[in-house]
C-alpha cells in the first residue's frame, strides 16, 4: 500500500507540473498576442497631414486689367496639422511658399509647435502675394479675364512623433494645395490638397 500511495503522489506532482506548464504557456501566448496587437496599432507611427483650410478671408485684393494684368492680395488662412498618432507631433518652424505657375509670389512662416495625440493643430497665417516676381503675364491676363486666379501652396514640416514618452520617430509632413480664387466674390472657388 505504501508503494501505491507514493506512486499516486508522484503522479499528482507530475499532473501539477503539467498544469503549471500549460498555464505558463497560455500566459506567454496571451502576452505575445497583446504585445503584437499593441505594436501593430498603438506603436505604428503614421505621417501627419498638413492642409490649407478652405475658410480664407481676404483683406486686400487688387487686380489689374486684362490689358495690364497684375495682382496684389493679402489673405488670412488656417493651416491644419492633423496628427493621427497615439503621441504628440512636435514640428519645427517652416516656410510655406505660394506660387503662380511655378513662380514664387509669396511666403509665410509657420511657427514651430505641437499637435497633440490624435488631434489637429490649427495655425492662422496671413499671406501676402503679388505678381511682381512674374516675368511674363500672358497667361495671367486671360485668367484674370475669366474672373479667376489659381495659386499653389507648398510646405514641408519636419518633426518627431513621441510615443509613450520614450520612443521618438522622425516624420515629415508635406502640404501641396492648389486653390482657385473667384475674383468677383473674393472667395475660394475650389481647393485641392494632396
Amino acid at each position: 500500500m505504501a508503494e501505491y500511495g507514493t506512486l499516486t503522489s508522484d503522479e499528482l506532482r507530475r499532473k501539477k507540473r503539467i498544469k503549471l506548464a500549460i498555464y505558463i504557456a497560455a500566459f506567454a501566448v496571451f502576452q505575445t498576442i497583446v504585445i503584437l496587437v499593441f505594436a501593430l496599432t498603438v506603436m505604428r507611427v503614421k505621417t501627419p497631414k498638413v492642409r490649407l483650410g478652405t475658410n480664407i478671408t481676404f483683406q486686400n485684393f487688387n487686380t489689374g486689367t486684362q490689358a495690364s494684368p497684375s495682382f496684389d492680395l493679402s489673405f488670412t488662412a488656417q493651416v491644419g496639422i492633423k496628427n493621427t498618432n497615439f503621441g504628440p507631433y512636435k514640428y519645427d518652424s517652416t516656410i510655406a511658399t505660394f506660387m503662380y505657375q511655378g513662380v514664387t509670389i509669396g511666403q509665410v512662416t509657420i511657427p514651430k509647435g505641437k499637435a497633440g495625440l490624435r488631434s489637429t493643430k490649427k495655425v492662422t497665417v496671413t499671406v501676402n502675394v503679388n505678381s511682381n516676381a512674374l516675368s511674363s503675364t500672358t497667361g495671367l491676363g486671360s485668367e484674370l479675364g475669366a474672373g479667376v486666379l489659381t495659386l499653389n501652396g507648398q510646405a514641408k514640416l519636419s518633426g518627431k512623433v513621441e510615443l509613450m514618452f520614450v520612443m521618438k520617430k522622425k516624420k515629415s509632413a508635406e502640404m501641396n494645395c492648389s486653390m482657385t480664387i473667384d475674383l468677383s466674390s473674393m472667395a475660394i472657388q475650389s481647393m485641392i490638397c494632396e
